[in-house]
């Protein structure tokens, strides 16, 4: 089997999703509704002036959907914010923490790889324009309608979690979560869920639906757990929930970094790539997306940074999309140059969290490891076979 093959199987043994429940009388079923909302969105998109705002968004919402670790479905996106919904029983409390701590530092660790970008009027515009989540959790009855492809909710609860984006809480970036939903969870659950912030009480009084009771923590304490803005390549390994090979190449470090940033030549050395597809007119910018077909599926990278130092250390940082064992996970090239003729190449993978059991969990990331391995083999064997013929030409 495949490296993807694997990734599938295990996919399989995490569980699939609840099945729907059968609808009551009134054609109402349980769901847990879901939603994070990205706070300061429309005045940094007037404020920016930089043309590709609309694109970082469009990536923050991808890096949303990415997080989710709930088998939730996505209902809608309505510019700032996405609907999750899941139906039958609730999640426990410790999951829903679990989910709403991952998809902040997601969040918040992706903005602060893109702000490093000290030359670029985008990471100008993060800097001065803080842009952060705030999410909402529920749990009622809702109906469904199939309208074509696309999937309705429908019920008084649905307009209860819209509503509640709107509320009485100081601050921006929190999790709230309503009564009907903490009313399925113990109090002694609850308790030992926020351990590391306080859960607060709060309501507002909403036209046509009365006064909505929630609680709601802060999540500004999660900013101390962010992978650091200067963080480099670990030669100890001390990176956390990362994987590193690294090689010696008998090339110089800018020819090295021209092989890895050719998408063309990317399946010429990345362990079981058959091909890649990629926009001819965009390649080579930093925020162009290609695929790369790998045994029988296919994996989404977007090139996302690129930077030099006063050492011509370079590093070169790629965003990988729909690997769900890894989601949302990150490809760092670090390339040092030895001397004229010869490099020192070091893949980084970096992800936030593996998708499966302990044991699945495990068994992964020796694979990727061994993946990683191979194809910083082959990428050497290629830089130094094109260069060869280079310098005899």
């Amino acid at each position: 089997m495949g490296l993807l093959d694997d990734l599938r199987a295990s996919r399989r043994a995490a569980g699939g999703r609840w099945k729907t429940p059968n609808p009551g009388t009134d054609y109402m079923v349980p769901a847990l509704l879901f939603i994070p909302d990205i706070s300061g969105f429309t005045r940094f998109i007037e404020a920016s002036g930089s043309r590709l705002a609309p694109y970082l968004i469009a990536d923050l919402l991808e890096i949303l959907i990415e997080a989710n670790l709930l088998d939730m479905q996505v209902s809608e996106i309505q510019g700032d914010a996405i609907l999750f919904y899941r139906l039958g029983p609730p999640p426990s409390i410790a999951d829903m923490v679990m989910q709403c701590r991952r998809i902040f530092l997601d969040f918040q660790n992706y903005l602060r790889l893109v702000e490093r970008d000290t030359d670029s009027d985008l990471g100008a515009a993060l800097r001065n324009n803080d842009l952060t989540l705030k999410i909402i959790v529920h749990y009622g009855r809702v109906s469904i309608a199939q309208i074509r492809e696309h999937t309705k909710l429908m019920g008084r609860d649905l307009i209860v979690v819209h509503r509640l984006l709107k509320n009485d809480v100081t601050g921006s970036e929190y999790a709230l979560f309503s009564e009907d939903y903490l009313q399925t969870q113990t109090p002694a659950d609850i308790a030992r869920s926020f351990t590391w912030t306080r859960l607060l009480r709060g309501s507002t009084v909403y036209e046509h639906l009365g006064r909505i009771e929630y609680r709601y923590a802060h999540l500004t304490p999660l900013r101390q757990l962010l992978e650091s803005a200067d963080a480099g390549p670990s030669p100890s390994g001390q990176q956390s929930n990362a994987l590193q090979v690294r090689r010696a190449i008998r090339v110089p470090a800018s020819y090295a970094l021209r092989v890895i940033s050719n998408f063309r030549l990317r399946s010429r050395w990345l362990q079981g790539a058959t091909g890649v597809l990629y926009d001819l007119t965009k390649a080579g910018r930093l925020g162009t997306s290609y695929k790369v077909n790998l045994n029988r599926g296919q994996i989404d990278f977007q090139a996302v940074q690129l930077f030099e130092d006063e050492e011509e250390r370079t590093e070169y940082v790629e965003k990988i999309s729909l690997f769900r064992v890894f989601p949302n996970s990150l490809l760092f090239y670090f390339i040092q140059p030895v001397d004229a003729r010869s490099c020192l190449v070091t893949l980084e993978f970096r992800y936030g969290h593996v998708v499966g059991s302990r044991v699945v969990q495990f068994g992964q990331l020796r694979r990727m490891h061994r993946f990683l391995g191979a194809s910083i083999r082959q990428l050497a064997a290629l830089c130094e076979r094109m260069n060869r013929k280079t310098v005899d030409k």
